[in-house]
């Protein structure tokens, strides 16, 4: 689908796979933020997940150049993006039924900054109820190393070598000045996405998904990550896949990913229901 330049992929389930799993309660509609480079038949994977489970899914990626090279230097396009993506919500008329994402590496997360950051601020968007979010190998936080990887794995090998190497010179040099030279000076006008979120976090669940194997983002830095965000009240848990590589965790160990994402869905659900309930009891009293 296409909606004011931005390519994304809608499945809404069928009506008796809702019904047997959400019993005349909304389904949820699953947000999953793909990562850099990441199309619709590697995201469909996941959606199948939760098309199973009787959720609509809608699967988006941002451009690469917005990821690598706007966000690197403090243009916030993806703020237009993901004000879009919540858009999106109210054009298929589901904005009343639970939220939740599904975040894949730093590309998938830099996205979810902006719709986080929207939500806690725009009033437009005050009445969406987010359930939780799922995060796959991410975030990560200056490594210019672990970026370079991923810049070169997006890449790929058709382009040609001498351009390749030329691109990646500049943004090693982009990235070094303007998020590790630079950033003490500049964070307080355009923070990056790790502290952004880790500062302000959003009050729902998370599960962070990652591997102490991933060459692109450090574990250490999810773990400190999650570790901060509990600090401030967040329900936030972690799993260590151990041996997979960057966001192919679901890839080496299928059932045992899809059952993460199940039953955190599922927890989130409930924790909603809960919520729902006491309310009605309140304002029956």
């Amino acid at each position: 689908m296409e909606d004011d330049e931005i390519d994304y992929n809608v499945v809404f389930p069928d009506a008796v796979t809702s019904e047997r799993h959400w019993q005349g309660t909304k389904e949820p509609v699953v947000i999953l933020l793909g990562w850099a480079g990441s199309k619709d038949k590697h995201l469909s994977k996941y959606s199948n997940i939760y098309n199973e489970q009787g959720c609509v899914t809608i699967g988006y990626t941002a451009p690469l150049k917005t990821v690598f090279i706007s966000e690197s230097f403090g243009y916030k396009e993806l703020r237009n993006i993901a004000m879009k993506l919540l858009e999106i919500l109210y054009d298929y008329e589901v904005e009343n039924s639970p939220i939740f994402f599904h975040i894949f590496s730093n590309g998938g997360f830099m996205l979810y900054r902006y719709i986080v950051e929207l939500l806690q601020s725009e009033k437009q968007f005050s009445s969406l109820c987010v359930t939780g979010a799922l995060v796959d190998s991410a975030p990560g936080s200056g490594n210019v190393c672990g970026a370079l990887r991923a810049l070169t794995a997006t890449l790929g090998q058709k382009i040609n070598p001498v351009l390749k190497y030329i691109v990646l010179a500049l943004f090693a040099v982009a990235v070094f000045l303007l998020r590790i030279v630079l950033y003490p000076l500049t964070k307080y006008i355009h923070k990056n996405h790790y502290d952004a979120v880790r500062d302000r976090p959003p009050a729902w669940p998370h599960l962070f998904l990652y591997s102490s194997a991933d060459q692109v983002i450090r574990h250490t830095d999810i773990e400190a990550f999650v570790e901060t965000i509990q600090q401030k009240g967040v329900q936030a848990d972690h799993v260590d896949f151990v041996s997979s590589p960057h966001v192919s965790h679901f890839r080496d160990f299928p059932e045992q990913y899809a059952l993460k994402c199940r039953n955190f869905l599922v927890g989130c659900m409930k924790n909603v229901e809960g919520t729902e309930k006491k309310r009605h009891h309140i304002d029956n009293h």
